[in-house]
């Protein structure tokens, strides 16, 4: 991975530069301004290996860098992306005039691919939401961080991030601060509240005895939030526990489970797009391919004349 302390100070100032633009204009999360960061540090690094500054690649010179990074392995999905960062980055270059040309504007985009995403038949989720131990403090938190997952269709970042003052137990819903500054509101469902309400009844209290007062929902025994790599971890641990291949699992498993079952079970496609916080139903639209290739499987299996 391409590290910004690398390059030249002019590049580094340059592309902190539009990264505080970008997140002046946009709001964007700083995982989406990472994510920017190190496509523009990759892009520098290359250049300035061949003798070259971002304010002077020409077109010819970017395609290139796309071509070698297609070489080294690159899918469509992440050479879009890639482009993505590129065209935003230069055509702010451009009303900054800082450039005279845009050396981006005639690049086609590759056409992203649109794998399947992986998920958990129901029984998984049953048995991944039973693991924990209802006995220990951390089981009771990691049964209602699972739930509340399943339940809801959050992202892990947001689940990690929710704070008291977000959930609602009274009516059931989770007030969420998604992609962009965007908020929505999700409902809970009966078990997600159970598992909460047992967690700050039995055991939040003594995972926080001896720390500082804490705004986060779900604490580690330090008293502080969760990290996401810290629940990913857990997640991965219980998965192997009740059989289940952890190296197919994915930060987003349980939220595509979440939007794949509801489905299965007749949620409209809309629907799911609001509780998914999906500002585009496009992005939506993926689930219902895996919904219908369940019911193809399920049709396969059980079909006598199939």
């Amino acid at each position: 991975m391409a590290r910004l302390d690398q390059l030249p100070a002019s590049e580094q100032v340059l592309i902190e530069s539009f990264l505080d633009a970008l997140w002046m204009e946009h709001g964007l999360s700083p995982n989406t301004l990472a994510a920017y960061r190190n496509d523009l540090a990759g892009l520098a690094q290359w250049l300035h290996a061949a003798g070259g500054k971002l304010l002077a690649a020409d077109q010819s010179q970017l395609q290139d860098y796309l071509s070698y990074r297609f070489s080294q392995g690159s899918r469509n999905r992440s050479a879009a992306r890639l482009l993505s960062s590129m065209r935003r980055f230069y055509g702010w270059l451009r009303r900054e005039h800082k450039v005279k040309q845009d050396p981006v504007a005639l690049i086609e985009a590759p056409r992203p691919e649109q794998p399947l995403p992986k998920t958990l038949s129901e029984q998984q989720v049953t048995d991944l939401l039973q693991a924990p131990d209802l006995m220990e403090a951390l089981g009771l938190r990691d049964r209602a961080m699972l739930e509340t997952l399943y339940a809801t269709g959050l992202r892990v970042s947001e689940l990690v991030g929710l704070a008291f003052s977000q959930v609602s137990l009274d009516p059931g819903v989770v007030r969420v601060l998604g992609k962009g500054g965007k908020e929505r509101l999700v409902p809970l469902g009966e078990n997600a509240i159970e598992a909460v309400q047992r967690y700050l009844a039995q055991a939040r209290g003594e995972l926080m005895q001896g720390h500082l007062p804490c705004d986060a929902l779900f604490v580690t025994r330090r008293g502080k939030g969760m990290t996401r790599q810290a629940f990913w971890y857990l997640l991965k641990r219980y998965a192997r526990q009740v059989g289940i291949d952890a190296d197919t699992l994915s930060p987003h498993t349980l939220r595509h489970a979440f939007a794949t079952h509801l489905l299965n079970h007749g949620a409209d496609l809309r629907v799911v797009q609001v509780l998914l916080g999906h500002s585009d139903i496009s992005t939506t639209q993926i689930y219902t391919h895996v919904a219908n290739q369940r019911l193809k499987d399920l049709y396969q299996q059980h079909h006598p004349r199939a």
